[in-house]
């Protein structure tokens, strides 16, 4: 079986840059819904999104890395991406493993106490509220990580449409949330839809 390259120069190369193209495309807008979703689950909102962003972003790079004598990947953009899909899981990791810890101290403490009659338990008491802001700092953080991911991929898209003249109307994406540049809003019922904003659009982005 030949490789996907061999095939790809055997063809036009018109053809063959435009259906990577179209390809390439798909991807990203899968990559962006399932990003926002995230981000919009994040916020404490109850998404239902079966694609899972990162696993997505695995083989996005899978492509990038066979795909690059085609100019479709910016090998850049691919260390980028994975630096920030390590930050992300760091944070929740470095943070739950934090909240765990004050469990054990919390629960420790009315151990200690009980044991020697001691109101220990107020030590415990007293670093629960780090809690709080422990899940506040993981939301926030990982609320940035996700905007600045889903914005690279909104950026790229709009990048290789402009490049290889795609119709963006067929490349729509649901959304989740807002604040986002370069793109349009439209909303079909209660399903709200995005697509990048060329050069000709003179509507407000959200």
């Amino acid at each position: 079986m030949k490789d996907s390259i061999d095939v790809a120069l055997d063809l036009d190369e018109k053809e063959v840059y435009s259906h990577i193209a179209h390809e390439s495309a798909e991807d990203i807008i899968r990559i962006i819904s399932s990003l926002d979703a995230e981000r919009a689950k994040n916020r404490g909102e109850i998404i239902y999104y079966e694609d899972d962003w990162d696993d997505l972003i695995k083989k996005r790079i899978q492509k990038g890395k066979r795909h690059t004598a085609f100019d479709f990947y910016n090998p850049a953009l691919l260390n980028i991406w994975e630096k920030k899909v390590r930050y992300i899981k760091k944070t929740k990791n470095y943070v739950n493993v934090g909240i765990l810890l004050i469990l054990i101290l919390f629960i420790s403490s009315i151990g200690a106490s009980v044991l020697l009659n001691e109101p220990l338990f107020i030590l415990g008491i007293s670093i629960l509220p780090l809690i709080l802001f422990l899940q506040r700092y993981k939301r926030e953080v990982l609320d940035f990580g996700y905007y600045q991911l889903t914005q690279f991929f909104i950026d790229e898209l709009r990048q290789l449409i402009k490049t290889h003249s795609l119709d963006s109307n067929k490349y729509k994406f649901k959304i989740f949330t807002h604040g986002y540049f370069g793109v349009l809003i439209r909303r079909v019922g209660m399903t709200t839809f995005a697509i990048v904003k060329n050069e000709k659009d003179t509507s407000n982005s959200e």
